[in-house]
């Protein structure tokens, strides 16, 4: 079993190669996107092309959005601090349904302009060729940034990433949008551009609505699909030492999955062995399931989830009373407190007193017998009480 310092380094050490693989592809797209930003307005400058200026504008307001998609990459990764006891991770959550607010307004914006330029068609401005080269380069430039990104935030499980290769596909878009405006004026269908922006223009709102639904569900926790959490709940069922479980629940944090769960164990083991059924169930599930980082364990001795949710404990008598409820059974036979166990078992309990073979001695087994049995009659909370005799050390 690993040690929890150990864990606790390599799961730091995996947090910071992500960090270093988000940041690194932000910046190639900061950088794809100042060239092309500059090719655009230069090429949309010397040919008249206005749209192609306009595209640029598109184009500068990536680098915003890159720039956030840095930040959070580098915030997301700090570990856990005071303020923030379970890491920065809803950084890139909140970063992801900023894109994904940016692309759906960006594709009413092209619904919008599309409608406006099938009214003004007439109004357009001659265009050189040139601008459709630069259009064709900066469609293809977009592209590739688009299956660049997408496939590291695939890699890295990295939503915020997956968020920003949309837009970079949105550019793509619009700048195909803006190629075939220009195709089709320079070759006398001057309708295509309007109509490709409205198609485009809804494909755009459709992805941002859904990439800011998806961020919403995560910030509200909600679980994982019943699927994976039947995947879970089988593997921590069939820990040794799990007798039952209830309460699993599961929430994503960027890139990672945190559940609880409540096992049930056989109540009269020890606490010790309790503890490492745990431990075991912990790293059983994060052998299995990669996904999940963290896990939350709570042993019961009974399944918990069949009480109301009012009920508490019942009112039973702590260890102090019990023990010295045990000691009268023997008067003055004992000179040294018995070791006890104690079973809180529903509404009962059990008591086992361990003795040594010489405690035993000083008291017979009849009158012992009778004075358990006379117990019981007169504190029903008690369910049993066990003597067990001590023959070794």
């Amino acid at each position: 079993m690993d040690h929890p310092t150990a864990r606790n380094t390599r799961s730091t050490g995996r947090d910071a190669a992500r960090a270093r693989g988000i940041q690194r592809t932000a910046l190639t797209a900061i950088v794809t996107n100042t060239l092309l930003s500059a090719g655009q307005i230069a090429v949309g400058l010397f040919a008249n092309a206005f749209s192609l200026v306009a595209d640029s504008a598109h184009t500068l307001s990536d680098l915003f959005t890159d720039f956030l998609v840095l930040v959070a990459g580098r915030r997301g990764a700090e570990p856990a601090d005071r303020d923030h006891p379970y890491g920065h991770g809803r950084i890139e959550t909140a970063v992801s349904m900023l894109l994904g607010a940016v692309l759906a307004v960006v594709g009413v914006g092209f619904l919008w302009s599309s409608g406006l330029r099938l009214q003004h068609m007439a109004a357009a401005p001659p265009l050189h060729p040139a601008a459709l080269g630069m259009a064709l380069v900066t469609l293809v430039a977009k592209e590739i940034l688009f299956r660049y990104t997408l496939a590291a935030s695939r890699r890295l499980k990295a939503p915020v990433l997956e968020a920003n290769a949309w837009h970079a596909r949105s550019d793509a878009a619009s700048s195909l949008v803006v190629a075939i405006g220009i195709g089709g004026s320079l070759a006398g269908h001057r309708f295509l551009e309007p109509l490709a922006a409205a198609v485009v223009g809804f494909l755009i709102v459709h992805m941002g609505v859904r990439l800011v639904w998806r961020a919403v569900r995560e910030l509200i926790d909600t679980g994982l699909s019943e699927q994976d959490v039947a995947r879970i709940r089988d593997t921590i069922r069939t820990t040794p030492g799990v007798i039952g479980l209830h309460d699993l629940r599961t929430r994503r944090m960027a890139d990672r999955v945190l559940c609880d769960a409540h096992i049930q164990v056989d109540p009269r083991i020890t606490v010790s062995e309790g503890h490492r059924i745990s431990d075991t169930v912990y790293f059983r599930v994060r052998a299995a399931h990669p996904e999940v980082r963290e896990v939350l364990v709570h042993v019961d001795s009974e399944d918990d989830a069949i009480l109301a949710p009012s009920a508490g404990p019942a009112p039973l008598p702590g260890r102090t009373e019990i023990v010295r409820t045990l000691e009268d059974l023997f008067g003055d036979a004992l000179a040294a407190p018995p070791r006890v166990l104690i079973h809180y078992l529903g509404d009962r309990i059990e008591a086992e007193v361990i003795l040594s073979t010489d405690d035993l001695a000083e008291t017979s087994r009849e009158e012992l017998r009778l004075r358990i049995e006379t117990l019981l009659a007169e504190h029903p909370h008690y369910r049993a009480i066990t003597i067990l005799s001590r023959i070794a050390p």
